[in-house]
């Protein structure tokens, strides 16, 4: 494993956790998004995240400082990665805009240089072939909080050279992740495989009515041993992106899913209430309850 220069391109939240992350491990990272507007918001969003390293690895400020200075900002594809061995794609989960992403990227990026995409829904396979370095292309997925939640799943398509495939193995625990490999092919990965079952239970129990949003947390939480709950933990995703998948089932003709996406709009995204990100979606954040333990 030769990775020196990462390049993270596009820098949402995750994405700009993933940047953060990697620089905080002594990697030099470049940070792309798509204009001025962007990168600014993306510079904000990071500079948040040291206080929180700082409390989280007992560190000093003038640590994570270091980290912050490791990276460099832009809005022009071709000069972010001039140098880079390999770029973290964190681009919006559509499939159009990754597409022409990675037709892009594959003509402005150096011979050398590996992509992975960090894609929460689509599969590598989707990619490939506009990536124009099939071989050279994999997943690499990270958890929301991913200085906590440190796990890295790394899946290969099926045209993926084995080498390619150890590597960001090697990488993924280099940036202080526990690495998960994938040997096929899996919509929702390892982890979204286990926990959106998990979440969707727990939006039908309250949407029919079964129960209310703390007797389901406290159940699981007693019950299992979990730290926190289903609906704590959609607190944390982002009450938008468990709306959107709610939509999503519910324009297959799904009835149950359509009772779903109506409440978390109309009771919740439509009054404010996102989650964490907001300071209330199913729990308020101004006193945090016990319960969530966030």
């Amino acid at each position: 494993m030769n990775y020196k220069n990462i390049t993270v391109a596009g820098c949402g939240v995750l994405g700009s956790q993933i940047a953060f992350q990697i620089a905080f491990k002594g990697f030099d990272v470049a940070v792309y998004d798509v204009n001025e507007v962007a990168v600014a918001k993306a510079q904000e969003r990071i500079s948040k995240l040291k206080p929180r390293y700082q409390k989280h690895f007992k560190v000093s400020e003038e640590e994570v400082d270091q980290a912050f200075n490791r990276l460099s900002f832009y809005n022009d594809l071709s000069l972010a990665v001039a140098e880079a061995d390999l770029v973290i794609e964190a681009v919006p989960e559509v499939v159009q805009i990754k597409s022409d992403f990675y037709k892009k990227l594959g003509q402005v990026a150096p011979e050398k240089t590996i992509f992975a995409t960090n894609s929460s829904t689509l599969l590598p396979s989707q990619f490939a072939e506009d990536t124009g370095r099939p071989e050279k292309f994999l997943a690499l997925h990270f958890a929301n909080q991913i200085w906590v939640s440190n796990t890295a799943e790394v899946m290969k398509h099926p045209g993926t050279d084995p080498e390619v495939f150890d590597d960001m193995l090697e990488f993924a625990k280099a940036i202080g992740m526990v690495a998960l490999p994938l040997h096929k092919e899996q919509p929702g990965y390892i982890l979204n495989s286990l926990l959106v079952p998990l979440l969707e239970a727990a939006e039908l129990l309250l949407v029919n009515e079964i129960s209310d949003v703390e007797s389901i947390d406290k159940t699981w939480q007693i019950a299992t041993g979990a730290p926190k709950g289903p609906f704590a933990t959609l607190d944390i995703i982002g009450i938008t992106t468990a709306y959107n998948i709610a939509k999503a089932k519910a324009e297959t003709g799904n009835p149950q899913f359509v009772k779903v996406a109506e409440l978390l709009k109309t009771e919740y995204i439509d009054k404010g209430k996102l989650g964490i990100a907001t300071g209330e979606g199913f729990y308020h954040y101004k006193k945090k309850p016990d319960l969530v333990n966030v």
